[in-house]
């Protein structure tokens, strides 16, 4: 799906009693979105049904915190984590997200389904604002992709093992 890569910096924002649900098969392809998910982001059921979940994933996401999030998925573990989207037309939209693990009935992983809710903006802004800045300028501060990623990965790493805890630990204590 091509999509014009503008951004407006204008956030958009739900309900605080609004779920935001996806569901994704194990490539991350939208199996799943409810109608929340399709009035935030702007796009439609047939447009986005079918489409990496990375359609929405905003620039200013660090590369890093996905890459956590899918490792952990993957190994079968939940998540929750804070990210940034973006919505078709350039807006942005932060969550607060759980992402687990889908499991068929001999428990092996059939898919990945998301449940978002509406950040806590005091933590948004204290904590995960200036940790998001940090990553993406280490990111930035290498021209090859990958390993820009892997500096801040290095990064988040070597911040969470200073202070004795893993990511999720990380953002529950938040």
């Amino acid at each position: 799906m091509a999509r014009d890569t503008s951004l407006t910096g204008k956030e958009q924002f739900f309900k605080e009693n609004e779920l935001i649900v996806s569901k994704t098969n194990l490539k991350g392809h939208i199996t799943y979105c409810n109608q929340v998910f399709l009035k935030i982001s702007g796009y439609s059921e047939k447009e986005i049904l079918g489409q990496p979940h990375s359609v929405i994933r905003h620039p200013e996401m660090p590369r890093c915190v996905f890459d956590i999030l899918w490792e952990t998925v993957q190994n079968g573990h939940e998540i929750f984590a804070y990210v940034v989207n973006r919505c078709k037309n350039g807006d942005h939209y932060w969550v607060n997200a759980h992402v687990t693990p889908s499991r068929d009935k001999t428990g092996s992983i059939i898919g990945y389904h998301s449940n978002r809710r509406v950040p806590d903006r005091d933590i948004l802004e204290k904590s995960i604002l200036p940790l998001y800045q940090k990553l993406n300028d280490t990111e930035r501060s290498h021209t090859n992709r990958k390993t820009g990623m892997q500096a801040s990965r290095q990064l988040l790493d070597d911040t969470l093992q200073s202070q004795g805890m893993r990511y999720d630990e990380f953002i529950a204590r938040l």
